[in-house]
């Protein structure tokens, strides 16, 4: 399936057809803004200018780690019936099935919402009132970065080593070893857990 000459087919179920389909640019548009929001709400509950940027960062670390977890446990979750085969497909199949279409390379923003209000709802139990929304922020700034650096992953031509082999690693986990390499915006986790794919025959005669 090439994204620019997709055609609606009217015969067939429209919700796989269309609801997975988004345009990268909408991520940010939609969610930089919202981040913005949460993190002038910790300002404005009082916490100190200084420390925003760290709480900031620490939920784009956050995000990592949700990638990662949502990644190999949800994305690549294991289904047999028809609803869980269904909705696994509108989640990340699609995904696997057509790596290359450009409009299913980012999260439609209303089941990034539904996970978004669950992470939200998590670092609510866990920061206090005046810090849980940057962290939240933070969180929705590292999400930014994943879609955009996924799509950028498929359609992007790196020039530099650090992405050309961010490139690799993430096309390795879609044409090689879909068992493995879950992170996109970086194989940290992957090194953590140990999901890191084996080299392949190609690279081990290079060392």
């Amino acid at each position: 399936m090439v994204a620019n000459k997709f055609v609606v087919d009217l015969n067939k179920p429209l919700v796989c057809q269309v609801f997975t389909r988004t345009a990268w640019w909408v991520i940010p548009i939609i969610w930089i803004p919202i981040a913005s929001c949460f993190i002038y709400s910790s300002f404005r509950l009082g916490l100190p200018v200084p420390h925003l940027p760290l709480f900031v960062l620490l939920g784009i670390f956050v995000w990592t780690l949700t990638e990662y977890l949502l990644h190999r446990f949800l994305f690549h979750v294991q289904t047999k019936s028809y609803w869980g085969n269904t909705m696994h497909y509108l989640l990340h199949g699609c995904h696997h099935k057509h790596p290359m279409d450009s409009l299913r390379l980012v999260f439609p923003p209303a089941g990034a919402a539904l996970i978004a209000y669950m992470i939200w709802s998590s670092v609510k139990l866990v920061f206090p009132p005046s810090i849980a929304p940057a962290v939240f922020g933070g969180i929705l700034l590292g999400y930014v970065m994943y879609d955009c650096t996924h799509y950028y992953l498929h359609h992007g031509q790196p020039k530099s080593d650090v992405p050309k082999n961010l490139k690799k690693y993430h096309l390795n986990h879609h044409y090689r070893v879909q068992s493995l390499g879950f992170g996109i915006t970086s194989p940290l986790w992957d090194k953590v857990f140990g999901t890191v794919p084996p080299p392949s025959k190609v690279d081990a005669k290079r060392r």
